[in-house]
């Protein structure tokens, strides 16, 4: 099965390289990628001992911060390393000051998992969540370094627990120390026979709470809500937006805004079409009586929340969908398309009574008037949050005893 893995990374390759031809991302993927050992070589020291955490994406960076950060606080003497693997995460991330250096993750290869271990010396290793790399955890593990998943979680369906996941099992057993989020993970892994495993929860609870904490304070927005209350859509996509777009027609006694996921201009465009008399965030001191903001600046959604009554989080009519925590921690409730179901939180919150999933306009509306009703919903969302912050000290707490 090695052949095969090593044969689908090299098409991987390949195929990125095709689409960079005319696709932004894909072209940060590669031109991120070019000469990066000899990228490494000028900021990173091979000799000193550092701590290496890799994050798939922005959304899995946001998860490791906590337990980065206060290891960082606690051992200010250990320079921290960063990859990533998507564009979407570097680009956003690759100035974090916390850092000695933060760089794209090369391929998964033999060669290059040997190169990059010798470039960067990690103490440690820290994957967040997902990405299960052969090559680099092989290496890792030849070498004796800990490498340890944190707020993992798995389920049934997925290809380690099938009758052909053998080498995808021969993976994980290159972990040192998972910490999970769910009792179901731990059953799942035991069943497999390893036993290294934390039930340590999801440390996003932990970010989302010290963000709720201190948030900043973003002018434009306090002054677009004039006293109004604000219904805040964050990471939204086209589907998202045209059911919204009813939802605003409805209530012209509520301020929104809109967050969307990509900000690239035409997709800002499509917004401003569909929503005449909307406002851009970097135009919008001049014209704060509109009705609706969109957000066409990275960065500020996970403070926004806290001008909100009532939030809408994107992706549930694609893949999956995004960050429901950051809107629950500042206490308003959620409401979410169909495709959730990955998410222990999203289920947790139904169940509760602090969020609701809808497949149309008219059950956007239902859900809009229910939480209208029922403004004790967002307490409820925020009492969620703040039960289950605890997870960065408990992971931190393990971590430090292997220094």
């Amino acid at each position: 099965m090695l052949w095969l893995y090593n044969i689908g990374i090299g098409f991987y390759g390949i195929l990125v390289r095709i689409f960079a031809l005319f696709n932004e991302k894909a072209a940060f993927f590669i031109n991120g990628r070019k000469d990066i050992f000899k990228k490494i070589s000028t900021v990173i020291d091979p000799e000193q001992r550092h701590l290496w955490f890799h994050f798939a994406s922005l959304g899995e960076f946001e998860q490791g911060r906590p337990v980065m950060e206060q290891l960082k606080a606690r051992h200010p003497e250990k320079p921290i390393v960063v990859t990533f693997f998507s564009p979407s995460g570097y680009e956003i991330r690759k100035n974090y000051p916390l850092a000695a250096g933060i760089f794209y993750l090369p391929l998964d290869s033999h060669s290059n998992a040997k190169k990059l271990i010798a470039a960067i010396n990690p103490e440690i290793a820290v994957f967040t969540k997902y990405e299960y790399w052969y090559h680099y955890f092989k290496a890792l593990n030849e070498q004796h370094i800990p490498l340890y998943i944190i707020s993992g979680i798995f389920r049934p369906e997925q290809v380690f627990f099938k009758w052909y996941g053998g080498f995808n099992r021969r993976i994980l057993k290159l972990v040192d120390h998972f910490f999970v989020q769910n009792t179901e993970s731990v059953a799942l892994l035991e069943s497999m026979g390893i036993d290294k495993v934390s039930l340590s929860g999801d440390t996003r609870f932990d970010r989302v709470a010290e963000n709720a904490s201190a948030p900043k304070e973003i002018s434009v927005a306090a002054q677009f809500t004039q006293g109004k209350p604000v219904f805040i859509a964050g990471s939204t996509w086209p589907a998202d937006e045209k059911l919204i777009a009813v939802l605003i027609k409805a209530h012209p006694d509520w301020k929104f805004i809109i967050a969307p996921h990509e900000i690239n201009e035409a997709h800002i465009q499509e917004i401003e079409v569909l929503l005449p008399g909307a406002i851009r965030y970097s135009d919008a001191m001049h014209q704060l009586d509109a009705q609706v903001l969109i957000i066409n600046n990275i960065g500020l959604l996970s403070s926004l929340y806290q001008y909100g009554k009532m939030s809408y989080i994107g992706g549930g009519f694609g893949v999956s969908i995004h960050n429901t925590l950051e809107a629950a921690a500042f206490g308003i409730p959620v409401i979410f398309g169909p495709v959730y179901h990955k998410f222990q939180e999203a289920k947790d919150m139904i169940e509760l009574g602090a969020a609701i999933s809808i497949d149309n306009a008219e059950e956007l509306q239902m859900a809009f008037e229910h939480f209208r009703r029922h403004e004790d919903a967002g307490n409820l969302a925020k009492t969620y949050v703040s039960g289950k912050v605890g997870s960065t000290a408990q992971i931190v707490s393990y971590m430090e005893k292997k220094f």
